[in-house]
């Protein structure tokens, strides 16, 4: 039974614009995520290299606020993937808070990538 998994990444002060574009569209995903990806209403499309590719469907979304994503070939239904940005008044900091899915002898791997992923997210956006 896969667990759920919470991340979450302090950013340095920046346009919280900035970070939804990097997390919700298509050519913001390509500059971190994945190689290429399409969408197609709530479906996208995410490769990589030439020969993986997984689709996904927005299960929901709240602008400027998160976007939650659920991959098509997953068994469980009510698994999902989850960008969500929190924003700190105090500090004008912003928070990306990651929720995923993984199995229990996966999940130390799961956490690993997306640490790696998040530091690409940081480095190409300036974050």
């Amino acid at each position: 039974m896969k667990r759920k998994i919470h991340i979450e990444y302090p950013l340095n002060p920046s346009s919280g614009t900035i970070i939804w574009n990097a997390i919700s569209t298509p050519a913001g995903l390509e500059r971190w995520f994945a190689d290429k990806v399409t969408r197609t209403d709530k479906k996208f499309t995410f490769q990589w290299g030439k020969t993986e590719t997984r689709e996904a469907e927005v299960v929901n979304y709240r602008s400027e606020y998160f976007i939650r994503f659920h991959w098509l070939d997953e068994e469980k239904a009510k698994t999902y993937f989850e960008f969500k940005i929190h924003y700190n008044e105090l500090t004008t900091d912003h928070v990306l808070e990651v929720t995923d899915f993984a199995d229990p002898e996966e999940e130390d791997d799961t956490r690993e990538l997306w640490d790696s992923q998040i530091e690409t997210l940081r480095r190409v956006f300036g974050l």
